[in-house]
């Protein structure tokens, strides 16, 4: 099980797209985990994940997360608008999939 953990400003936004990619993964029976928590959280939820995955609209924050994330061996991607403004739970986990197979 692969384990993806989503970050948005608050947490709120990324649990409903999480929601969504539970649901899809379920459907799809794709191996993957979703988490969401807001980005004032990630030190103490980083580690013991596969993927980050940060809203588009903290797209500032990639190079930072990304530094944080290498000692971990944590990917980290910024989720497209078209997915995380649809909560497209479907293109989540393909997104999600793609990332991880980098």
């Amino acid at each position: 099980m692969k384990k993806v953990l989503l970050i948005c400003g608050s947490g709120a936004s990324s649990g409903f797209m999480a929601a969504a990619g539970r649901k899809a993964a379920k459907k799809a029976k794709a191996d993957l985990e979703f988490k969401a928590r807001s980005d004032s959280e990630l030190d103490d939820y980083l580690k013991g994940n596969d993927l980050l995955l940060i809203a588009p609209h903290l797209k500032y924050m990639l190079a930072d997360a990304t530094k944080e994330a290498a000692p971990f061996g944590v990917k980290v991607a910024i989720i497209p608008q078209k997915v995380y403004g649809s909560l497209d739970g479907a293109g989540l986990v393909k997104f999600a999939e793609e990332e991880l197979s980098k």
